[in-house]
């Protein structure tokens, strides 16, 4: 039996708020051969904002700059329809395989591809594969340095790849000035996983997921989840994965279930969510520390 990991300050008024949001990378671009395989962030990307603009939602997108260079028409469009342009790091490099120095000179990077296809307000940051971790704790000090206001980086539990076990699953403020937001948790047996996001969403029981969520209503606390382009991408061609160690398990869950994926979010809307940006949630919702 799932159930939901919370134990988040009280709110006001967070209560059927699902933090909805997308890593609009280009998982082709970690290949040795990117040029041999079909281009489908643009397509993915529009069924995105089709579904959004069907509910009349605005969400955020954390935007690698590669692909700000690639389709900076496609950038340019989210901005033009309402949603916020966040940055998610240059090339999706974990920040345990950049110093400091090079995390900050990649963000910069960043930035300025995302501000040159029309973002504005840059004010969000989400690290590739949630690689905040104790180790690297010094990404708050960057993210402050470059005005920026908060970050969504953390899975708060052990995980295969990243997680920081004992940050606790209420958002916090780093060092003073950013806003850390974690993942939405359930338990499930042993395992602790961010239920409302990527392929665990596509995997788990959607009976447990909307159990969760409906924890979430009760304890007035917003759903925290994420997805990619590729997470609904039923017609992309087969090939392993890069960044899970060649395993074929983990392959075979990213091709899991995409088909039904915003049938899933369907019934998650119906429970009465709504969807806004993290950067109007951050400004509606101040938090100290």
């Amino acid at each position: 039996m799932a159930y939901l990991i919370v134990n988040y300050l009280t709110m006001n008024s967070t209560s059927k708020t699902f933090l909805f949001s997308i890593d609009l990378e280009d998982i082709r671009l970690r290949l040795s051969n990117p040029e041999d395989y079909q281009e489908r962030v643009p397509t993915n990307t529009h069924r995105y904002l089709n579904w959004l603009k069907e509910h009349n939602f605005k969400c955020t997108f954390f935007v690698t700059g590669d692909v700000a260079v690639l389709y900076p028409s496609l950038i340019n469009e989210i901005v033009s329809e309402g949603h916020e342009i966040a940055c998610h790091t240059n090339n999706h490099l974990p920040l345990d395989k950049q110093t400091r120095d090079e995390f900050k000179k990649d963000l910069e990077s960043n930035i300025m591809v995302l501000e040159r296809a029309g973002a504005k307000q840059i004010e969000g940051f989400r690290a590739p594969i949630f690689s905040v971790t104790p180790k690297t704790q010094w990404v708050y000090d960057v993210l402050a340095e470059l005005d920026f206001k908060y970050s969504c980086s953390v899975l708060p539990a052990k995980n295969p790849f990243y997680g920081w076990e004992g940050f606790g699953f209420q958002p916090k403020m780093m060092n003073d000035k950013i806003v850390e937001i974690p993942l939405t948790m359930g338990k499930f047996g042993p395992l602790v996983i961010p239920a409302v996001g990527g392929v665990y969403f596509r995997a788990l029981p959607l009976i447990s997921i909307k159990s969760i969520t409906r924890r979430c209503i009760k304890n007035n606390v917003p759903v925290i989840g994420y997805f990619h382009p590729y997470d609904i991408d039923w017609e992309q061609e087969r090939y392993m994965n890069p960044g899970i160690n060649d395993s074929i398990f983990y392959n075979f869950l990213m091709y899991y279930n995409r088909k039904n994926v915003f049938k899933r979010l369907d019934s998650l809307l119906s429970q009465g969510f709504s969807i806004c940006t993290y950067s109007s949630f951050i400004k509606e919702h101040p938090f100290q520390v």
